[in-house]
């Protein structure tokens, strides 16, 4: 090496005999502490000198199994309800226990207030008094003499006024709280059940409740749970309608359905039509409504009636096709029914010549009704009934419609009766109520969508 060579700069070490508080520190490569009070680098590094550094906490994700790390979260809400498992198959040597309540909102049926008195009566009322007429919805009495002392109870407060005009939640939550309430079996299981919203999902008119397991029918068969003060309770408040069946595969597979053809499958009473052509519909009409809501018997009251039809001239039948006018929805449910295998009938306390005529106009399978007597010579009835005046499928398959009290026979004997805007007397004793603008809903019972219903009625 040259003397002259310049030396080459060493690179730093720490010396055997130096102790040195960090290489920064050494070479004075630190920033000394600033008079904005921030210390430098270094003065860190050396406070950390003597303190002891414990390995970071490791957090696993739980994976849904509870742990001491992850315990269980109990929620005490008093109802259990889930999306699944209340539909699913019963466990082997099980039966299933499940029962519907189909929730329809009434949209197009106003309240009824039953506080309101008459101006001319107090609201303790005189029971000798009996020059005055009490409205129908109330009392459960239409006399005064037999008028209760006190007055009737307030309506129910109307809860979907203040929760939403359509099934809400809470409305649902209310009935469940309700259902649990009612006595169950010793030993069962805590109430769970699942909801189906058969139209709007975000605002349902419609929904489909399955819950299990049932009341106990010990203390209540589903007969008299529909018949619940609970139950007429509970639609008063939310404006329901609430269809209970037992869950099960008939439910959803009827074979033969029936229908009243007055008021039902037709807007009009047929035979006060008939008596308006003559001048006498006053004195049917009277009879016709007190028949329907069960004051009169209904054979006797029909054979008074048709007296009052003599005279009409025979072709009266053929005249008043152009005037009949079928209730909203049953041009669609009639196909809808027929696609899916259903057979249909009509039965009418009513008259064969229009009874067959709208049957034939429908696409109704079958039609039954009573015969008027004419004269062939004049051409003109004679108020005489002709025939007996009307009531291999499974009775369990059988759903049966109507309005009017000569209905209930027939409602009562089929696996389903459905009272269709119907007199207070069948609404009480129906199997199921449906007070809608259209008879459409019927599919709805049968568990439908409105896509499903869409797809059978195009």
């Amino acid at each position: 090496m040259a003397e002259n060579a310049p030396l080459k700069a060493g690179r730093p070490s720490f010396g055997s005999n130096m102790r040195s508080s960090s290489y920064m520190q050494e070479h004075q490569q630190y920033r000394p502490p600033q008079q904005d009070g921030h210390q430098g680098i270094d003065s860190i590094v050396e406070g950390l000198q003597h303190t002891t550094v414990t390995a970071p906490k490791i957090t696993r994700k739980f994976s849904g199994v509870p742990s001491p790390q992850s315990p269980p979260k109990i929620i005490d809400s008093g109802l259990n309800h889930t999306l699944s498992h209340t539909n699913c198959q019963p466990a082997a040597g099980t039966t299933s226990d499940r029962l519907i309540a189909t929730l329809i909102y009434k949209t197009k049926s106003p309240r009824a207030a039953i506080t309101d008195y008459p101006p001319d009566r107090s609201p303790s009322p005189n029971p000798s008094s009996s020059s005055r007429a009490i409205p129908p919805n109330l009392a459960p009495v239409r006399t005064l003499s037999n008028f209760p002392l006190e007055p009737p109870p307030p309506d129910p407060e109307p809860l979907d006024h203040l929760y939403g005009s359509y099934i809400s939640p809470l409305c649902l939550t209310s009935f469940l709280h309700l259902l649990s309430s009612l006595p169950s079996r010793q030993g069962s299981e805590t109430l769970s059940s699942s909801h189906r919203c058969l139209d709007n999902p975000k605002h349902p008119s419609i929904v489909e409740l399955t819950v299990s397991p049932t009341p106990d029918p010990t203390y209540l068969t589903l007969s008299d749970l529909r018949k619940h003060e609970l139950i007429y309770r509970f639609e008063r408040e939310w404006n329901v309608d609430v269809i209970l069946q037992a869950d099960s595969v008939l439910r959803r597979y009827p074979r033969l359905v029936v229908f009243d053809m007055d008021s039902t499958l037709i807007e009009e009473e047929v035979i006060d039509l008939i008596a308006a052509s003559i001048g006498v519909e006053e004195q049917v009409s009277a009879l016709t409504a007190r028949a329907m809501n069960g004051e009169l018997d209904f054979s006797s009251s029909f054979i008074e009636r048709a007296k009052l039809l003599k005279g009409v001239d025979a072709d009266i039948f053929t005249r008043l096709r152009t005037v009949i006018t079928p209730t909203k929805g049953v041009a669609q449910l009639i196909p809808a029914l027929k696609r899916m295998g259903v057979k249909t009938a009509v039965f009418s306390g009513g008259f064969i010549p229009l009874t067959q005529w709208l049957a034939d106009e429908l696409g109704i399978d079958y039609a039954f009704a009573n015969t008027l007597a004419s004269d062939p010579t004049t051409g003109k009835l004679t108020g005489e009934v002709v025939g007996t005046i009307k009531e291999k499928i499974a009775l369990e398959q059988v759903v049966a419609v109507g309005d009017g009290a000569n209905d209930i026979l027939m409602m009562g004997v089929a696996g389903l009766g459905v009272a269709f805007n119907a007199k207070p007397v069948v609404q009480m004793e129906a199997s199921a109520r449906l007070n809608g603008g259209t008879l459409l809903d019927l599919l709805h019972i049968f568990g439908f969508t409105a896509e499903e219903v869409a797809v059978l009625t195009n």
